[in-house]
Parts: structure tokens; C-alpha cells; sequence
């Protein structure tokens, strides 16, 4: 499916309505470059999924947990080295708590990423600076 969103609220909006198609368990992998919506689009993530709290980019922290019927665990990998880091955040926990697990910079850990990730693509519209392209497939 590909959405064309024009700013970051659109792009919010979008990930609001991306998050009714969600369930406990489910890992959303987010590639896109710096500065193109990603934490726009977790925002819209978050509250479609009925979370609580202001949602920030977990650049420093890494994860970032929010409460809701649905939990959202929003990890950032960009300061990761790599898959091995991740048993150092404790990552095969979280994908046992039964929440939505949102990675951006999911290009840095892809191969631990499990089969049935949902990935999701925001980039620049090649014709449009301003325009953003969230495209979201099956599994990686």
C-alpha cells in the first residue's frame, strides 16, 4: 500500500490509520533517511493504538515504552553498531511482551528482525521535496 502525505500531520494521519491493521505482537520495521516522518509517523502509530504520552524520537534512550490497550515499544537502532547489540536492550523481551515493537533505523538490524516483520518505507517524493511516500508491505 502506498500513502502520499504532503506534511508531518498528514503523515501522522497516516500512521493512525496504519495502526487499526495492528495486533499484540506485531514488529513494524521503519527505513527511511533522517528528518523524512518517522517519528511523525510513530506519533500516528501510537495514537491509533490508543497510547498515552508525548511520543519522542528515542535516539538517546533507544526504546521508548508507551501504555495503552496495545503497548508500543518505539525503538531508535541508529546508534547501534549492530544485531549484537540488541541483546544488550533486552530486544527478545520486548518482542515477548505482546506489544507492537516500532524500530526505526531498522536497517541496522534488519537480519534479527523477525520473518513476519511489517516493514515500512518513508521517503522523499521524487518529484516533491515536501511530499513524503510511506510505503508499507508484507514481511521483509
Amino acid at each position: 500500500m502506498e500513502t502520499i502525505t504532503h506534511s508531518a500531520a498528514e503523515t501522522e494521519a497516516a500512521g493512525r490509520a496504519f495502526a487499526t491493521a495492528l495486533h499484540s505482537g506485531d514488529v513494524v520495521a521503519c527505513f527511511g533517511d533522517l528528518g523524512v516522518g518517522k517519528t511523525a509517523f510513530t506519533r500516528g502509530v501510537a495514537a491509533g493504538l490508543g497510547c498515552q504520552g508525548r511520543v519522542t524520537s528515542p535516539t538517546f534512550t533507544i526504546v521508548n515504552e508507551y501504555d495503552g490497550p496495545i503497548p508500543l515499544f518505539h525503538f531508535d537502532m541508529y546508534r547501534l553498531s549492530g544485531e549484537d547489540d540488541l541483546f544488550d536492550i533486552g530486544w527478545e523481551d520486548y518482542l515477548e511482551r505482546q506489544g507492537v515493537c516500532l524500530v526505526e533505523w531498522s536497517e541496522r538490524i534488519a537480519g534479527a528482525l523477525p520473518p513476519e516483520t511489517i516493514r515500512v518505507d518513508i521517503r522523499r517524493h521524487p518529484d516533491h521535496d515536501d511530499w513524503r511516500i510511506i510505503t508499507t508491505g508484507g514481511a521483509l
